[in-house]
């Protein structure tokens, strides 16, 4: 019966774009399997969208992620999957989460739930089949809006209105909601500053300050996977004219040095903000001149990968940078030794702290777009039957002697060198 009247009273027919949009993905993409799948399965089953992939519809933003929620359980989940050939795999079984693999995409499908017990970071849940319940539980309003395959939302919160009237509203108490997860803290400033269009509620932060502290139980890659979000959202830009927002970032990202510097974005830079990765991002946020980014290596997991590329533009910024620094003979030796990626990473750094344009910079920046590292034209064997050098230790550091002269001489080097280099 709570089915029925579910199905009854709370749906709602939506505007036509919001409709036809989520009738796109459940007809146009590999996810209408998934919904035959589940929705077939009893005749209370049922499949529907939720999360962030509806709220963007609704506010006609771009959008990556799909995530679906159902009143199965995970072990019935796990059924229907396998009985109807889908791959899958369990990422999150203790918590309801099963991720689908069709045609290369991702979709993550969660049993409703509600949580038994929460310490901030982990939460212990009971299955559920009352998607009110499971609504409630959510973080906010504008993230517990449902949709089921032809576009009907199910908002028992009034998350669209919010969206509309630019209301970012917790479900329930606001501590208590940061309590079972202080990452909210985080979602919170995405949130506000991507969709709201009022002020910050004063007992909000308050709040908020209070409980701030708790975000030190949180793991560095939710920390700064939540930021990167925020990077990467229309709202990124708002931060900085913000003042509870960047206090906040502040206070949860100390190493965050130059916070202010994006205040001073130039036309050119204001508009390739929204193209840099977020690793450059960091770059710009964390360099400057000390030992700032050995300390935010030290406390945040990156990969090594990562932790190479923000060192080499580190190291390059602590020698003394001029106007010789980037002259094209200088980078090319920098190119060859570091890379294409290396080489950029400067010069972009350089283009983004600068107040002005810098057009010549930008010019370079695209000479090394398309510029591939030589090859040195002498190696070991050449110098072994050509000038009689025996394998070992004296060819190497020959060959290492040969390498450096021919890169200061942007990468020539007559035979009259070599043989200097060789007789000495």
């Amino acid at each position: 019966m709570n089915f029925f009247l579910d199905k009854l009273f709370l749906r709602a027919n939506n505007l036509d774009y919001i409709s036809q949009n989520l009738q796109n993905i459940t007809n146009k993409t590999p996810i209408k399997k998934i919904f035959d799948a589940i929705n077939s399965y009893s005749s209370t089953s049922e499949l529907r969208y939720v999360g962030g992939c509806v709220r963007k519809i609704v506010k006609k933003e771009k959008f990556d992620d799909i995530d679906l929620a159902t009143n199965l359980k995970p072990k019935e989940i796990s059924e229907v999957l396998r009985k109807n050939k889908i791959n899958y795999y369990e990422s999150g079984i203790e918590h309801g989460t099963i991720t689908v693999v069709l045609d290369n995409h991702k979709y993550e499908i969660t049993s409703l739930r509600k949580d038994i017990s929460t310490d901030g970071r982990h939460a212990k849940v009971e299955f559920s089949n009352d998607w009110k319940e499971d609504a409630s539980r959510r973080d906010f309003s504008i993230n517990a809006i449902y949709a089921d395959r032809e576009g009907n939302l199910f908002d028992p919160l009034n998350g669209k209105k919010d969206l509309e009237n630019g209301d970012v509203n917790f479900i329930g108490d606001p501590e208590i909601r940061i309590k079972e997860d202080y990452l909210r803290i985080l979602r919170y400033i995405r949130f506000f500053l991507n969709y709201s269009n009022k002020k910050h509620k004063p007992q909000i932060i308050k709040i908020i300050k209070r409980n701030i502290e708790g975000v030190s139980n949180l793991s560095t890659e939710r920390l700064l996977d939540e930021f990167q979000k925020l990077s990467q959202s229309n709202g990124f830009l708002k931060l900085f004219k913000d003042k509870d927002c960047l206090e906040l970032i502040q206070i949860i990202f100390p190493q965050f040095k130059n916070l202010n510097f994006f205040l001073e974005l130039n036309f050119y830079t204001m508009k390739k903000i929204y193209e840099i990765d977020f690793i450059f991002l960091l770059s710009l946020m964390i360099v400057d001149g000390t030992d700032n980014v050995d300390y935010f290596l030290y406390k945040f997991n990156i990969s090594k990968k990562n932790q190479k590329r923000l060192k080499l533009i580190d190291n390059f910024y602590k020698k003394k940078v001029n106007i010789n620094s980037f002259s094209e003979k200088n980078l090319n030796q920098f190119f060859y030794f570091n890379g294409k990626q290396a080489v950029t990473d400067i010069i972009n750094y350089k283009i983004f702290k600068s107040k002005k344009f810098e057009k010549n910079l930008v010019k370079l920046l695209n000479t090394y777009q398309d510029k591939i590292i030589p090859t040195m034209p002498i190696g070991a064997n050449i110098l072994m039957s050509k000038y009689n050098i025996p394998e070992g230790k004296m060819l190497g550091s020959k060959l290492k002697l040969i390498e450096e002269a021919w890169v200061k001489n942007n990468f020539q080097i007559s035979e009259q060198k070599i043989k200097s280099i060789i007789s000495n």
